[in-house]
Formats: structure tokens, sequence, C-alpha cells
């Protein structure tokens, strides 16, 4: 296995240039049978699993190389996925982006990783340890994640300090820095501190410095007040796998953590800002990527609002997302400058390692 840090470092150094394993067992694919070979897999997945909609989008060396619909983002009108175009719930993929404003905060100076929570958000009550910017988006501050039914809240939170409602006065899980828990909670109050620092809203900041720079105009805050063009219907399904409608959530508690609305070409211009370093210089992205240590050495394979995922040998960065109505995986494999990106428009779909499967025709070109 790989030593993760110092492979970050040697991607970044030599400007991505890295050889790799080639998959044992894929024979050696052009582009256009590669393409090929990943449709029919997409296809057997859909029906599978009985999906309305799909889209992805594949890039390689900063050139979109592959990108379409599959099924339907509107069974009932007969709308078909457009993977410029369709907006999806993408959950928990948008702590990529919030990652991405941490990293654009701290090389302005405006942010102290290791500094109490409190400097940023004295509203938000101190507990029995201190806790920091670092813990909370590497998932070690002790922040809980949902309990019941939150996830499938409808209720309106106009500002970010009003979502923090939930969680505020429940007490650490652990002494941060001791354990790994994921917590999306934990990033609400990320875009608290962000808010403060930046002296900004959070969604305006967003889309002036994150989404505006790298051409993400697909790229959205879900408002179900509002109108919002090519917006995907959210499905669930019965336990006989019958779609059904889902029921109306409200993510307005959780922008930072999984509120945003994109399109798999949307997330493609993501990766590439971020594999070219057109937005954080390199050690910035570094400081990201590297997943960070409990107190006991251990590995949480996860550094500030990115996971790394190890898979036939090779390390993969991205995350994945799971919403309501909403089900996305978005990875980056540095060293070939590859990213494949997937959206489904229903809950909790297992995807069985179909974006590796699919990334693995196109490094064996």
């Amino acid at each position: 296995m790989f030593n993760v840090p110092s492979l970050v470092a040697k991607w970044i150094s030599i400007g991505l240039s890295v050889a790799f394993f080639t998959f044992s067992y894929l024979p050696s694919y052009s582009q256009d049978s590669a393409i090929i070979a990943s449709q029919k897999l997409v296809k057997a997945f859909m029906q599978k699993h009985h999906l309305p909609g799909l889209s992805i989008s594949v890039a390689k060396k900063g050139k979109l190389i592959w990108s379409e619909g599959f099924g339907y983002a509107d069974l009932e009108q007969g709308v078909q996925v457009d993977p410029a175009n369709t907006k999806f719930r993408i959950g928990s993929v948008s702590k990529t982006f919030t990652s991405t404003a941490i990293g654009l905060l701290y090389e302005e100076g405006k942010l102290n990783l290791e500094a109490p929570i409190q400097r940023y958000v004295p509203e938000f009550p101190k507990k029995k340890w201190d806790i920091n910017l670092r813990q909370l988006a590497g998932h070690t501050a002790g922040i809980r994640h949902y309990r019941g039914e939150e996830n499938w809240s409808n209720k309106y939170y106009p500002t970010v300090l009003e979502g923090l409602a939930i969680f505020r006065e429940d007490s650490l899980l652990f002494k941060p820095g001791t354990d790994y828990s994921y917590s999306s909670y934990g990033w609400n109050l990320i875009s608290a501190a962000l808010e403060s620092a930046s002296e900004m809203d959070f969604l305006p900041y967003m889309q002036k410095h994150v989404f505006g720079p790298m051409g993400m105009t697909n790229t959205v805050p879900e408002f179900m007040d509002s109108l919002i063009q090519n917006r995907t219907r959210y499905y669930v399904q019965n336990e006989q796998q019958q779609l059904l409608n889902a029921p109306t959530v409200d993510n307005s508690y959780k922008w930072a953590g999984g509120g945003f609305l994109s399109t798999t070409e949307d997330l493609i211009l993501f990766g590439r800002a971020f594999l070219e370093n057109n937005l954080l210089r390199a050690a910035t992205k570094s400081l990201l990527w590297t997943p960070q240590k409990t107190t006991a050495g251990t590995s949480t394979d996860y550094g500030m609002g990115w996971r790394t995922y190890h898979f036939d040998g090779r390390d993969w960065i991205g995350h994945s997302g799971g919403s309501v109505g909403g089900t996305t995986i978005f990875v980056l494999y540095p060293p070939e400058e590859l990213i494949v990106a997937i959206t489904v428009n229903m809950t909790g779909v297992k995807y069985e390692d179909l974006h590796f499967k699919i990334g693995a025709y196109f490094l064996s070109e």
C-alpha cells in the first residue's frame, strides 16, 4: 500500500507524472473501446438496480473524454438526463467544495486551523475539550452525525448559525483527535467559521470565490421554494424495487456538508482545477488531501473534505455523497490526471466499485 502523504507530495512535485500499475484482469483499451465497455457496465448496473437516471463524465489529462446521460431526470415528463445540465443532489461531495474555501482563506492568512473554534464562532458553546478547524474538517472533532430522521428534515434554516441549533448543545463523542467519526454537522460549524473569517455569508462566498472562478455555472444551493432550471426529480425505491417520488426535504441546515446541486460536467471542471493547480497552491492541495492521523497514529484515510480510497493497488482521492433522492461518487487518480464523476437521482445507490472499474478501462488505454 502506498504511503499517502508522501504520494500526494510526489504527485505535486513531479507534475503528476507518475508510473502506475495496470489492472491485471483488464486488457489494453483504446479510448473508444473504453467508452463502449463502460457503457455496457453502466447499462447493466442500471438494469440490475432499477435506476431512474444516471449521469457520468470522465476526463483525462485535462480533456473531457466521455460524458453521457442514461435514463431519466424526470420519469413522469420523460425528461432524459443531460450530463452538461441536469442538476443532481450531490450530498457530501459538497464537502470537497467547502474544503476549497478552507484552502483559500488559509492561504490568505484568515484561518488558523489549530485555533479553538470559538475564535470564529463565539456563538458555539465551549465543550469539555477545545476543537479546531483541522479536526472538524477531518471528522476527528467528536461532533455527532445525524440522529433518527434528521437527514429527512423539511425545516428551512435561513442562516448558517441557525442551523447549528440542531447539535450545538450536544456533548462531544470523544476527546478531539483521539478517534474518527464521520460528521456532516461538523461542516455546518466550519461554514459558520468561514463566514466569520471571510466576512461574507457562506453561499455568496462560495459563488464568488469557488464556483465562479472554476466556471461551475450549474452548481447551486438548493432552495426548495425556488425554480431551479434542469433540477432532476428525486426518487426512492420500495422493498419491491419500485420507484417512488422521494419525500420533500430541505437541506438548508447543511449547505457546506451536503446542500449543493451540481452536474457531472461541473464536477469535472472542479476536479480539473484541483489537478491543474488553478485555484489553490500545490502545498495547500497537499494539506487538504493528506489523510489525518489520530493521536494513536492511526490513519483516518481522510484529509480535509477529501477521502483516500484504496482499490487494486491504486490510491484515489475524492468523495461520495448520499442524499434523499441522490447518490454521487466523485474520484480522481492524480498520476494519470483521471477524473470520474457519477450521479444518480435516487436514494441509497451502492456503486459496487463501478467508478473504479470504469476508471480502469481508461487507465489501461
